[in-house]
């Protein structure tokens, strides 16, 4: 499936620069430590490969169960208007991803959800995670559910 999502022209507020990269040390940090993620949730580490550098690049996010084992994670941005930077790297390198979850590390292929797929995944999401709701609301932009199969 397509990565397609654009940004919309309103939403929350992100953090950047240092306040950004503070916060996600600190939730990589519990991740690896094997503690829950923020407010409880599951917490996994997604390595991609930047579109632009070619740099591997790291991102603390919160994951649901998916189908047949998979993972789920949602390019929320929490409700902002553009969707988050590890997002155009999957989109560029979709095979070249990885996931630490509970201390192992796991390669993945990452592909974008859409249609029927999409909306079960986000029921899921929802039911577990109340907030996402909250997020989508915030924007005028298509939140991307990306699943996250083992390779």
């Amino acid at each position: 499936m397509t990565f397609d999502a654009r940004n919309g022209t309103r939403g929350a507020w992100q953090p950047r620069g240092w306040v950004l990269r503070l916060a996600n040390r600190l939730a990589m940090r519990r991740v690896r430590a094997g503690r829950t993620f923020i407010a409880g949730m599951n917490g996994l580490i997604l390595t991609t490969v930047g579109r632009r550098t070619g740099a591997e690049r790291q991102s603390p996010l919160s994951w649901f169960p998916g189908p047949d084992g998979s993972w789920l994670i949602v390019a929320s941005a929490g409700g902002a208007p553009g969707n988050p930077a590890w997002y155009y790297n999957l989109k560029a390198n979709p095979e070249r991803v990885r996931i630490t979850v509970a201390g192992d590390t796991i390669d993945v292929t990452a592909a974008q959800l859409h249609g029927a797929e999409l909306a079960a995944a986000w029921e899921t999401i929802v039911a577990a995670a109340p907030r996402f709701a909250e997020y989508r609301a915030r924007t005028d932009r298509e939140i991307p559910v990306i699943g996250l199969s083992r390779r």
